[in-house]
């Protein structure tokens, strides 16, 4: 998988996760395969709740994502460090959305719109999204 770096903007509250494209990730044309996308949001949003969460078994929330949109704009190519930034853009009682956005040197890449559904831990039962995980989660806006 792909090696990522958290960066916590010192200035603001704003989550940066930066990936390096790797040659495997492209496809024939040369550019990130859509897919990879998904991998790569999957990263991002781990390293962004551990660090307004921290560990996912100490936390006792769980959620499971309930709809991926991915919105391309424009290319990433092998070498391309692709900036990650994490945003909730809707609160609902028992889901949220994170739309993730990703830029190469400031280029417009792609949008990732994630669903989540809070659920028991360890059950596929949905639940309130708990009071810590919105704050901690809101917390992170820009």
């Amino acid at each position: 998988m792909t090696t990522v770096s958290p960066d916590l903007a010192t200035a603001s509250t704003e989550f940066v996760e930066r990936v390096r494209v790797r040659y495997g990730e492209c496809d024939q044309q040369g550019v990130v395969f859509n897919a990879n996308y998904l991998a790569y949001a999957d990263d991002v949003i781990g390293q962004w709740f551990n660090a307004v969460i921290g560990s996912w078994a100490e936390s006792g929330f769980d959620c499971m994502v309930k709809k991926a949109t991915i919105e391309w704009s424009s290319p990433a190519k092998s070498g391309d460090i692709i900036e990650f930034r994490p945003s909730v853009t809707r609160w609902g009682n028992t889901s949220f959305d994170i739309t993730i956005r990703a830029t190469v040197e400031g280029r417009h890449v792609v949008d990732i719109l994630l669903v989540y559904v809070s659920t028991v831990p360890g059950k596929n039962t949905p639940c309130p999204v708990p009071a810590n995980i919105r704050a901690g989660l809101s917390s992170r806006q820009d």
